[in-house]
């Protein structure tokens, strides 16, 4: 580790209170943390701008960024097949990613339906009825469980379909799938679309950076209006689908006199079986012999915020603080399951003793003690889990420094929930959001989602952009680190809409909600996806998503799981900014046909800022745009149009 006095500044590296206190800590005790490693490895410029092709043993090819046009690779690739391939790779990982986490999902339901899960159960039966319905599958005078059987049959072609549409796109609005179709992008199942992908973009197989493109979409719309929505579908009827809960969020939420077990990971079965064996009398008068008061059960990423939408469970931080956390000496136990987990961790664990467990069979960690879960018994894993994290706080010896710093936000606003609370029992619906939106009390909506950087000051973009936007009237919805950024600066109160315009604050105030909505987990952007469909289907703001006054977001981005929702949000019809950095070589043609001819044939299109003033900035131009499109630009007049009028405007 280099000396204290070459390393950066904590207070320049993130915003986050508690992790700058970790980092100063970490440091004094000698340990490295992933922030200090990305200060001393800078990334390589040619592989940073995606000029690299690496697919064939003949290469590695390095083509040059400043004259992309100046050399091929050595079997003639072009910049343009060189970038779009490897872009196409990003998608293809990312849509893998979330396709498989649905999968595990799609198969726990599998086993909850055929009955051989007993420890997990349907409870809403009402989202189970409704997502039969959206399918086309009989539900009346049948029982659930008929239904059910159903719905599976259904939901596996989403993955193992060769041809035809996947099931999902029933949801999609007519004018956007007739868009699709027409550009031959409509998904025919997950797996056949990443297969093709990663053919698609092997050496000497397709070599137009158009038609790579293509299937860079479809790729992705399998995972937007597929794998990841059949996950938020599907954990929605076995768990719960979220509705307002207020949680405490950051490293305040630690307790010095409790057993301290933080879950980290994505797929919410882990942290739904910790949550039971947590309740166990049994194991809590074990923690009590060990000298603790209770046993503290604590998320962190994505599946902490599952169950902090559904149960109300405290969640500690987001991915960039995840390692900072354990420098506390105060957490007895890490158990994680998949995606976004670093190494490293297991080394930080053993710094402070702290007990580092892996759970899932697809991803073990060397130097970690593999406790495997399995779904037909998943409390002999939890349960074993809180045994060793007991153990570990009856024999602490390690100096515990808990930042004290929490704050409290409303989260849990599910699409189904948003319907409801805009309109109530006897009007729920998208109406008033349309209405406000028309008569420019609301001037759109943005979708600000994604991960932290250890290359972007944490937290820092994902804050100020949300403030300008909300500033400008511009309602925000959240999902992933992005809403634990926005949760800990204080912006998921109904307080916060005092930091909004005029317009939307009035909204807020008359509605009771906050001017930003946190969705839940990165697969809950299909929740996002939803809200589009319904603003459509509602009428008067256009005929297809790409007509919406509304724009996304992911300033701080750092997963190939980023790009794949970043694409299905341009193939369905968003205008999506990505700050930090973006994986593509500039003044080529692929860069043009992203961020600008795409939004030519009917979808939305890319952008690129590294400031979030400038986010906001192209975000706002790109709404203002569509209101004008849509004829609603004219002072912002707030006036209610009726629907029927908005509905018959020509677009």
């Amino acid at each position: 580790m280099a000396k204290l006095s070459d390393l950066i500044r904590p207070e320049d590296i993130t915003t986050c209170d508690s992790t700058q206190q970790m980092i100063h800590k970490a440091r004094k005790d000698g340990v490295e943390l992933f922030f200090d490693r990305a200060e001393s490895m800078r990334p390589c410029p040619i592989g940073n701008e995606s000029a690299c092709c690496k697919h064939c043993s003949m290469g590695p090819c390095r083509l040059n960024t400043k004259d992309p046009y100046s050399r091929v690779g050595i079997c003639g690739a072009t910049i343009d097949t060189i970038v779009a391939r490897n872009f196409g790779r990003m998608v293809a990982a990312g849509t893998a990613a979330h396709t498989d986490h649905g999968m595990a999902m799609l198969d726990l339901f599998r086993g909850v339906v055929e009955g051989t899960v007993k420890d997990f159960e349907i409870k809403d039966p009402i989202k189970l009825r409704e997502v039969a319905e959206s399918l086309d599958i009989p539900t009346e005078d049948r029982t659930t469980l008929e239904i059910a059987k159903d719905l599976y049959k259904a939901l596996e072609l989403t993955y193992t379909q060769v041809d035809g549409e996947i099931p999902l796109v029933k949801r999609v609005p007519a004018k956007t799938l007739e868009t699709w179709r027409q550009e031959g992008i409509v998904p025919r199942g997950a797996m056949r679309e990443i297969m093709e992908m990663m053919h698609r973009t092997a050496m000497g197989v397709d070599q137009d950076y158009e038609n790579i493109t293509k299937q860079i979409s479809r790729t992705a719309l399998a995972d937007g209006w597929g794998g990841s929505m059949v996950s938020t579908d599907i954990s929605d009827i076995l768990f719960g689908t979220p509705s307002p809960v207020e949680v405490e969020v950051d490293m305040g939420v630690l307790k010095e006199d409790h057993v301290n077990i933080i879950v980290h990971g994505h797929e919410p079965i882990l942290l739904e079986a910790m949550i039971v064996s947590a309740g166990s009398p049994s194991l809590k008068q074990m923690a009590v012999d060990a000298g603790a008061k209770g046993i503290n059960l604590v998320g962190m990423c994505c599946s902490g915020l599952d169950v902090l939408s559904r149960h109300g469970i405290p969640h500690a931080g987001n991915f960039s603080s995840t390692e900072a956390v354990l420098v506390s000496g105060a957490v007895d136990a890490m158990t994680v399951d998949i995606q976004c987990i670093k190494q490293d961790l297991a080394k930080v664990c053993e710094c402070y003793e702290t007990v580092f467990i892996t759970t899932n069979y697809r991803a073990k960690i060397e130097g970690a003690m593999h406790v495997e879960m399995d779904e037909h018994n998943p409390l002999e894993c939890t349960d074993e889990i809180i045994i060793k994290a007991i153990s570990r706080y009856k024999h602490r010896n390690k100096a515990i420094q808990i930042p004290r710093r929490k704050a409290k936000g409303i989260h849990g606003f599910s699409h189904e929930y948003i319907k409801y609370m805009l309109g109530g029992s006897f009007r729920s619906g998208y109406e008033p959001l349309n209405e406000n939106i028309i008569n420019g009390r609301i001037r759109g909506a943005a979708g600000v989602v994604g991960c932290t950087n250890p290359r972007s000051k944490q937290d820092f973009s994902h804050v100020e952009l949300v403030k300008e936007l909300i500033k400008n009237d511009i309602l925000v919805v959240q999902t992933g680190c992005s809403q634990m950024a926005l949760a800990k600066a204080g912006l998921t109160t109904p307080g916060a809409a005092a930091l909004a315009g005029p317009g939307l604050a009035e909204v807020c105030e008359t509605v009771g909600i906050p001017p930003v909505l946190g969705l839940g987990a990165c697969v809950d952007n299909s929740r996002i996806l939803m809200i589009l469909a319904e603003m459509v289907k509602t009428g008067g703001l256009g005929e297809a998503i790409a007509d919406l006054p509304v724009a996304g977001c992911a300033p701080e981005w750092m997963s190939e799981k980023a790009i794949a929702i970043g694409q299905y949000f341009v193939a369905s019809g968003v205008f999506t900014v990505f700050g930090h950095t973006f994986p593509i070589t500039k003044g080529t043609k692929f860069e043009k046909h992203l961020f600008e001819e795409l939004a030519g044939k009917g979808f939305g299109k890319w952008g690129f800022a590294s400031d979030p003033i400038e986010m906001a900035r192209l975000m706002i131009a790109h709404i203002d745009r569509k209101r004008k499109d849509l004829g609603i630009d004219k002072g912002r007049e707030r006036v209610l149009v009726d629907m029927a009028d908005r509905r018959a405007l020509e677009v």
